[in-house]
C-alpha cells in the first residue's frame, strides 16, 4: 500500500472507500487495469469511459510510473474481489439450488424452457 506521504498527479486521486480513482469520476484505475490486461488500446479505453485526452494520459503516466507497486495493489485487489465472490456463491449456494428446484412461475414455463436452452449452449449450466 502507497505512502501517507504520497502526491499524485492530478488526474489521480486515491478515496478511501475505492483505492485509486480517476479525479472527478468514479472509475477506478483497476477497472482501466482491466482494460489494459485485456489488450484494450488507449484510445478506445479513453472513448469507452468517456475520459479526455489529459485524463487517460494521466493515468497511463501514473500506471507506468508507478507500475511494480500498481500492479501489486492491482493483484491484491483481484485476490479481494474472488475471495468476496466464493463467499456469497457458497452463502448463497442453498438458496439458488432452492430456486433452481423450484421452476419456473405459474405462465412462465416456455420463458424458463428457452432460458435454460440458452444457458446451455452458452455453456453456462
Amino acid at each position: 500500500m502507497p505512502k501517507q506521504e504520497e502526491i499524485y498527479p492530478p488526474h489521480v486521486i486515491r478515496r478511501s472507500d475505492r483505492g485509486l480513482c480517476i479525479a472527478g469520476t468514479g472509475i477506478t484505475l483497476y477497472t482501466i487495469m482491466d482494460y489494459i490486461k485485456a489488450g484494450w488500446p488507449e484510445k478506445l479505453i479513453r472513448d469507452v469511459m468517456e475520459l479526455t485526452d489529459e485524463q487517460i494520459r494521466g493515468v497511463m503516466e501514473y500506471i507506468d510510473s508507478h507500475r511494480r507497486d500498481f500492479e501489486a495493489e492491482y493483484e491484491e485487489i483481484l485476490q479481494d474481489a474472488e475471495a468476496d465472490r466464493k463467499y456469497w456463491e457458497e452463502r448463497n449456494r442453498e438458496r439458488l439450488d432452492r430456486i433452481a428446484k423450484a421452476g419456473p412461475p405459474p405462465g412462465k414455463e416456455k420463458l424458463w424452457l428457452y432460458v435454460r436452452k440458452r444457458k446451455a449452449e452458452l455453456g453456462m449450466v
